[in-house]
């Protein structure tokens, strides 16, 4: 990108030299090129804006236009609590705040209030004030030697390979600032997640970072991996939300050689991670390897992520754990709206259960097998702002992940180009030319403000409420708008358990077949 900016430039100068010299009349043109020379050596060498510093000039368009956005959107195009996958009110928060820049809103809320589906929480005539110091989570503390404190709010899974190494060092800087978990997906660790940050080492079907030349898994390279010190938790990938059941995808245009050696894959062909785990096949397996990994990691907490798909095997690997009495120390719960790179439009849209359901499904059936104690539930999928914080704890969850948050507070635009190696902003691309528009120093910050800014949110919304601690939240804080017009909270929505439920001979009626379907010794269906 460099060489071609000068030399473009170089082009141009000549140009107006050769046209003034010849043309002496024309030498009004200095008054336009001299400027625009001047802009364009601003753009590329600031480091504050990845558009303007990847593409002078140019990318001041997209400056200009959003100056303009509002009133040609409002008149021609849509509204700014409109757009996909994130809305541009969503996106424009997320950017106020990792700039620690105004983010209030004028006028009033853009919001139909009375559509099907709209959410709101009511407030408290006696609020309370929390501390952001006290939003932390101990994960492992009645299994583990080494448990792990965590905050409600953290990085998600993006691999090194999906996201460029800049990204990848901005958000570790930015987690390390923080004081925040920093989860590494399933490419394993590479040297850009070692820059202080606590992480959290996913483990995927592929075994990145712990794999024989045949792609099994092996226990010496995990040891090593998995007995580093800023590792603090150990996460199994089952499923993700993008796609689930079928393994994750690194495109060929994204696996340099140094991707490929910290993998351990050829180059030259996507990486196409299996869509299932070769160490376990049934629930019970499951739940021993989780065992075996805990004790590998010398008592670290180890967890599982998975996007929920039949009821039925996930209450077998309820059966599994109270057989074994044996758990993991937490599930990621993905959401099927979850997503950050590639995967196949029928998976994206269509295959995987929606966070909502899927947060009340795994609580309950781990209240049901009373379990809860024992496991904390981490919930991921269009996390973003302190309210899906809030929404997600009162649902059930424990603490929440962010990753397309996280990739805004960097920069990103939404280009909707993850798949294409062709990030304008640098942030999910493998092309030296684009990361260079990524400061780390610049954006590592960004990360940092973005998730005190969030968390700061989150506790003026408890106060609200009136409730003086995150753990406090509760179904009935959350109201909802129904089909038929009535406002019901999410414990009328939704039918919570008691604890031990699911043991019991009298079995709910809408859980029982699949409960009684479920075998901790195979994920088939075990009916009559």
């Amino acid at each position: 990108m460099a060489r071609f900016f000068f030399f473009g430039l170089a082009i141009i100068l000549l140009l107006s030299f050769s046209i003034t010299k010849y043309i002496p009349q024309m030498n009004i043109i200095w008054v336009i090129i001299a400027p625009m020379v001047l802009v364009a050596l601003w753009d590329f060498f600031q480091k504050k804006s990845a558009i303007k510093r990847n593409f002078p000039i140019i990318g001041r368009f997209r400056y200009l236009f959003e100056m303009v956005r509002p009133e040609i959107q409002q008149y021609f195009i849509e509204a700014n609590s409109e757009g996909m996958p994130f809305s541009r009110e969503v996106r424009s928060v997320i950017y106020q705040r990792s700039k620690k820049a105004l983010e209030t809103l004028p006028f009033g809320t853009q919001k139909n209030l009375y559509e099907d589906g709209y959410e709101w929480a009511n407030h408290s005539l006696m609020p309370t004030h929390v501390k952001t110091e006290t939003l932390r989570v101990k994960i492992g503390e009645t299994s583990c030697q080494q448990p792990y404190n965590a905050s409600i709010f953290n990085i998600s899974a993006m691999s090194f390979g999906s996201l460029s190494k800049n990204a990848i060092m901005a958000l570790n800087k930015g987690a390390h600032l923080g004081n925040f978990s920093h989860n590494t997906g399933e490419g394993g660790i590479s040297p850009y997640h070692l820059q202080g940050g606590d992480l959290v080492w996913q483990l995927g079907t592929a075994y990145f970072g712990s794999r024989t030349r045949e792609g099994k898994f092996c226990p010496s390279k995990f040891q090593d991996n998995a007995q580093n010190p800023v590792v603090k938790m150990i996460e199994i990938k089952l499923s993700q939300g993008a796609k689930p059941g079928h393994g994750g995808i690194l495109p060929a245009g994204k696996l340099t050689k140094e991707v490929a050696e910290i993998r351990g894959v050829p180059l030259g062909n996507d990486v196409i991670s299996p869509p299932c785990h070769s160490e376990f096949s049934t629930p019970i397996q499951l739940i021993e390897f989780v065992q075996k990994l805990r004790e590998l990691s010398q008592g670290k907490p180890v967890g599982f992520k998975l996007c929920l798909g039949k009821p039925r095997e996930f209450y077998a690997i309820c059966k599994a754990m109270k057989l074994l009495d044996c758990t993991p120390d937490f599930i990621t719960v993905d959401g099927a709206e979850g997503g950050t790179g590639a995967a196949p439009l029928e998976f994206s849209n269509y295959i995987g259960t929606p966070l909502t359901d899927a947060i009340v499904l795994i609580h309950n059936a781990l209240v049901g097998f009373d379990l809860r104690k024992k496991v904390k539930i981490i919930a991921s999928g269009k996390i973003t702002t302190g309210f899906d914080i809030m929404r997600s704890l009162a649902l059930g969850a424990d603490l929440c992940n962010s990753a397309r948050g996280m990739m805004m507070s960097l920069g990103c635009i939404q280009a909707l180009k993850c798949n294409t190696n062709h990030c304008p902003t640098g942030v999910a691309t493998q092309s030296s030319e684009l990361q260079r528009g990524l400061v780390v120093s610049d954006k590592k910050y960004r990360v940092y403000h973005y998730h005190s800014q969030t968390l700061d949110s989150f506790c003026e919304i408890l106060g609200s409420l009136g409730v003086s601690s995150h753990l406090k939240l509760k179904p009935w804080h959350v109201m909802r708008r129904t089909p038929s017009g009535e406002t019901k909270h999410f414990g009328r929505i939704y039918h919570y358990l008691n604890p031990g439920e699911l043991t019991s001979s009298d079995l709910p009626f809408e859980y029982r077949h699949a409960v009684e379907s479920a075998s901790a010794e195979t994920f088939q269906y075990c009916g009559g």
